[in-house]
């Protein structure tokens, strides 16, 4: 402990050095007059704050008061403070005592001398949150999660969570809070440190671009600074992010995310100007005030290398700066004669020397942080529209099918207020394949009234200015407008709007995705898979009730042999007890449909009472002749193996969708028109959410379907399957702590999405203990005076009731607890006296009650409960809809206005929803016939619309036979 001051002392030293990870803007040592100038603004430096060379030399050590030293080293402090209080200093003198202060706190003891600066980490650091209705961690309250302390002695460190049982760690956790105790509302506070500082705070450009609480926000950027996985997060820490749901989470990641890229190039830039000696302070201001990437590529263009620079650096480097800064400030004292250079091309005449310093002065305003909200505030009060027309090339050379697409956009206008995301995004695509020509109106009021307000307040002269110099300031105000601010502006609103329009519509791809996966599964019956087909005929494949190949073959229903190929159908059905099929709706959907259907009318398969679907094969050929389909169906053709996916789709459609990549399951329109990187990384997140509040065995679940658990990836999956292979099944979740590669902070993500069948479990450690008991006996018999062998992993283990239910090891001390108070029994987890017992505690104590009692919070109370009442294998799919099983099928010339008809969502969109109808076209709900009263009540619903899978009843509201148009009005959900 005594060697600490030092410790920290070399810390400093390590702060002050050259490769200091801080901008040297905020290193307070004292630099060189020429760094100082390079950094101070100078639209703040004064021509008497400009000190000549000779006075830059080291005034003596010792002068007297009023003499000529001692007036320069004034002005020398004077510049100093005056840089300081205009450029962002990071953190003050006593934000660095208190982290000095914390983390002597942290090894405990205290520094000798706070001489030296301590080092500032990367990583991000907490201040208190002096916001409403927040609880800092510096009070006496703590999380609301509890240690577990079954059957282990769990390992502290520094009031850290380790989750391996008296062993060290594989990784160690960093966790801002420790698990145990009170609950509280906030991990820390809004005030977050970054690693790149910007002049805006994180959490409150946060909490403005979210629309989510700021105190909210400052957890979630420690929650995933931490590590944490979206489903960990929205499961088991509600009371962390005012429960927030998993969509609003993955927001909230992606717009920091943003944020962090913003300050990361900013800082690189800076790195990059300053080390070619280009940076000022009024650029190191705009550059540190940028909040988007558009607006940082706006101040930086004209500094990148190989630009041929701007028509206003042009102008600087032929001497004209100070003539365009007289004219702010001095305009009495500027002759732009003097100016002028016969010889000198840009200086040869006047109209040359006003046209640079016309240029300079533009720059400076189109650069300016107060014009530029100015111009922003008033856009948002005037109506702006987004216009887009036919090109005329297009008109000529185009593909006239193509352009036939984009009618509605031949002459389109829409102010950028009420333009839907799906018209951007289909604008856009016209754009792209040069149909369209876009531009944004902006009406000649705005500019008007800017130009005026630029002239008169914001830019007004400090003296009076001559007629000539006046023309001179208006034109270079015009020239600002037309030339920088108004391109600018015209980006800004296509970036926002596209952004906007991609955002909502991959967040509508992610709940089609979610929709689709959570399909309820249809089990305990076989099923038929039927991959249609024409000239290669129709793939059938037959599985059992546990997803077993039982038969598999090719039949040729659309060759004229039809009729002979119903007595194979009807004998393959006969065989194995079939009474549902299951049609892909891909090539000759519609005739086999058609064929199963007739078939079932004249009831030939009796006495078997024969239904069918249809479900999507989107994915299913692609992953047919994938390495996973080999290895799992290594003796099958692949043109069978479809047939066999098709099935399963229905059995477990969740097992079966997560072995193909989510962009090729077909879940929604424009996914080609997004970014890729937010599109895959929105679904595979949705994957991994679905997967893991579902659940799986980890004794019987594949390795494909381990690999979406949060926490997990693909090497910790295989690693737990070459694990049960070697060792058995699992007895409880503690033993996952012994597989390679899965540290504490894997455990604690993934340990409360896994599950244990308690039966099975049982049934395995009863014929283990009576196999461990012979061996014992032999060993005592036959190995006296030998060493000991090591007892077998299983026979320390006790399977726990716990592990069959959605409460984490965490809480299950609170679980015990809570359990011990109703009365009741491990054991009795899920059966009916479990759920009368919990009422009544609830009834006469109260829920918040309850949970003050067990010193927890509400959200893992409720969670407890929910664990211990759900029957034993529970599934939260029950509650969505399974598959539309039919019997007989609709023709589209049947459909007439006023038809009322039952149907499936097939797709969602952002301007309606498509709804197969059994006619073979999908028919359009558009948006606006989709209210919240037509809506189930019953339902929780994640947002104002429908997802795929959801049965509906619906009313035909026109049929357009040409163009095979079917529009259809919501009537209610089934």
């Amino acid at each position: 402990m005594s060697s600490l001051p030092r410790r920290v002392k070399s810390e400093a030293k390590a702060h002050t050095s050259e490769d200091d990870e801080l901008p040297s803007f905020l290193n307070s040592s004292s630099e060189s007059e020429e760094e100082e100038e390079e950094w101070e603004p100078k639209s703040k430096i004064s021509k008497r704050r400009q000190l000549p060379k000779k006075n830059e030399a080291k005034p003596e050590k010792v002068a007297a008061p009023g003499s000529a030293v001692a007036r320069k080293r004034v002005k020398k402090v004077a510049i100093k403070q005056e840089m300081d209080a205009s450029l962002p200093i990071a953190p003050a003198e006593d934000t660095r005592m208190q982290l000095l202060k914390s983390k002597e706190e942290d090894v405990g003891t205290k520094p000798k001398t706070l001489n030296q600066k301590p080092q500032v980490p990367k990583t991000m650091e907490i201040n208190s949150f002096q916001g409403k209705n927040v609880k800092s961690l510096e009070s006496d309250e703590k999380p609301s999660t509890s240690v577990p302390v079954v059957g282990n002695h769990m390992k502290h460190e520094k009031s850290e969570e380790d989750f391996a049982s008296g062993e060290p760690p594989f990784k160690k956790i960093k966790l801002t809070t420790s698990p145990e105790g009170k609950p509280v509302k906030n991990l820390g506070g809004n005030k977050v440190k970054e690693e790149f500082e910007m002049n805006w705070d994180i959490v409150q450009a946060l909490s403005e671009i979210t629309n989510v609480e700021p105190w909210v926000c400052a957890n979630l950027i420690c929650l995933f600074r931490e590590e944490n996985t979206i489903p960990f997060i929205a499961r088991y820490r509600k009371e962390l992010i005012n429960n927030l749901e998993a969509d609003a989470l993955r927001e909230v990641q992606q717009a920091l995310e943003e944020l962090r890229t913003v300050a990361k190039k900013t800082h690189t830039m800076i790195q990059k100007l300053k080390k070619e000696g280009k940076l000022s302070g009024c650029l190191l201001t705009a550059l540190l005030n940028c909040r988007t990437l558009e607006e940082l590529d706006h101040v930086s263009a004209p500094y990148k290398t190989g630009s041929k620079g701007t028509k206003a650096q042009r102008a600087k480097q032929l001497g004209l700066e100070p003539a365009a800064l007289s004219l702010l400030q001095n305009p009495m004292e500027l002759n732009l004669f003097c100016y002028i250079k016969p010889n000198t091309k840009g200086l040869s005449t006047i109209q040359e020397v006003e046209a640079g310093v016309q240029h300079i002065l533009a720059d400076i305003f189109a650069k300016d942080k107060d014009t530029l909200d100015f111009i922003r505030r008033l856009c948002q009060k005037r109506y702006i529209c987004i216009q887009s027309t036919l090109a005329k090339v297009s008109s000529k050379n185009g593909n006239e099918k193509d352009i036939d697409k984009f009618q509605l956009y031949h002459e389109f206008s829409c102010s950028i207020k009420n333009i839907q995301h799906h018209q951007i995004l289909a604008i856009n695509r016209g754009e792209n394949l040069k149909i369209l020509t876009v531009k944004v109106n902006i009406p000649d009021g705005v500019k008007n009234e800017f130009c005026w307000w630029c002239v008169n307040e914001r830019w007004r002269p400090k003296q009076f200015l001559k007629p000539e110099l006046m023309r001179i300031l208006r034109n270079s105000v015009e020239d600002a407008y037309k030339r920088l601010i108004y391109p600018l502006l015209c980006r800004e609103f296509r970036s926002k709007l596209t952004s906007d329009a991609e955002k909502e519509s991959v967040m509508m791809f992610g709940r089609n995705l979610r929709q689709l996966l959570l399909t309820s599964p249809v089990r305990g019956r076989a099923l038929m898979g039927v991959d249609p087909g024409y000239k290669h005929g129709c793939k059938l494949a037959i599985i059992s009730p546990t997803s077993q190949i039982l038969h598999t073959d090719v039949v040729y229903l659309h060759s004229g042999q039809g009729f002979r190929e119903a007595e194979k159908i009807k004998r393959l059905l006969l065989q194995y007890n079939c009474s549902t099929v299951v049609i892909g709706n891909g090539t000759a959907c519609r005739e086999t449909e058609a064929y199963f259907a007739d078939l079932i009318m004249k009831k030939y398969f009796a006495p078997l009472d024969v239904v069918y679907c249809i479900v999507s094969e989107a994915g299913a050929s692609i992953y047919s002749v994938s390495p996973e389909a080999s290895k799992e169906m290594p003796d099958l053709d692949p043109n069978l193996r479809s047939a066999v996916s098709i099935a399963r789709r229905v059995q477990d459609p969740l097992a079966e969708l997560v072995k193909i990549e989510p962009k090729h399951i077909g879940v929604g329109m424009y996914q080609h028109d997004v970014s890729q990187t937010l599109l895959k990384a929105t679904l595979d997140s949705v994957v991994e959410e679905c997967v893991s509040f579902v659940g799986v065995d980890i004794n019987i679940c594949s390795e494909i379907l381990l690999r979406h658990i949060a926490g997990l990836n693909a090497n910790r999956a295989k690693n737990i399957i070459e694990w049960r292979e070697k060792n058995g099944p699992f007895i409880n979740r503690e033993q996952l702590k012994e597989v390679k590669g899965l540290g504490p902070k894997s455990f604690q993500q993934c340990a409360g999405f896994i599950r244990f069948n308690q039966e099975y479990i049982k049934t395995f450690c009863s014929s283990k203990k009576t196999e461990l008991g012979s061996h014992v006996l032999l060993t005592k018999a036959g190995a006296q005076g030998k060493k000991k062998s090591k007892p077998m992993p299983c026979a320390l283990r006790q399977p726990n009731p716990l592990d069959q239910t959605c409460i984490h090891p965490e809480s299950y001390n609170i679980a015990m607890r809570f359990l011990s108070f109703i009365g009741g029994n491990s054991n009795d987890i899920g059966k009916p006296d479990m759920q009368q017992k919990v009422n009544a505690i609830i009834q006469k104590e109260g829920l918040e009650g309850m949970a003050k009692r067990l010193n927890t919070t509400v959200h893992t109370l409720q969670l407890i409960i929910d664990g211990l009442t759900q029957p034993e294998g529970f599934d939260i799919r029950t509650d969505f809809d399974k598959p539309d099983f039919k019997r007989s099928i609709v023709c589209f010339e049947d459909l007439s206005v006023g038809t009322v008809l039952t149907g499936k969502v097939e797709n969602a969109t952002p301007f309606g929803v498509f709804v197969d109808i059994g006619v073979g076209k999908a028919g359009l709900i558009p948006v606006r016939n989709i209210t919240e009263a037509k809506l189930s009540k019953v339902k929780k619903r994640r947002s104002l619309g429908l997802g795929p899978g959801e049965k509906v009843e619906v009313k035909v509201l026109n049929v357009d036979i040409p163009r095979l148009r079917i529009t259809l009005d919501l009537i209610r959900v089934l």
